[in-house]
């Protein structure tokens, strides 16, 4: 389980946003690395059908969702990020998928 972050006091927005601003940087680092994953989840997969899976979805949302009450964190900001993602990353798994099997043999 996460630690709970440890949050500075800003005394200007010029404060808030340098904290965002990074906190950006470490999240997008992230993402680039989950979806390095998910490239390779579509690698692995043996058909399309395979690309989506709501149950996985529902599992990963609970998760999050009870990560995020452990640390505070507003669990509907952390829901809907993690659908919009979710959504995102299997659009770009089918696209892998289908990109994968170009000209393969059938």
């Amino acid at each position: 389980m996460a630690h709970i972050p440890e949050i500075q006091t800003c005394n200007s927005m010029a404060e808030v946003r340098q904290h965002i601003d990074a906190l950006d940087e470490r999240i997008v680092a992230l993402v680039a690395e989950r979806s390095a994953y998910v490239a390779q989840a579509a690698r692995l997969k043996q058909h399309a059908s395979q690309v989506a899976d709501p149950a996985r979805v529902e599992f990963i949302v609970e998760r999050v969702c009870r990560q995020a009450a452990a640390l505070g964190a507003p669990e509907a900001v952390v829901e809907a990020a993690y659908r919009a993602m979710i959504g995102a990353s299997i659009a770009f798994e089918q696209r892998e998928f289908a990109r994968l099997r170009e000209g393969a043999p059938s």
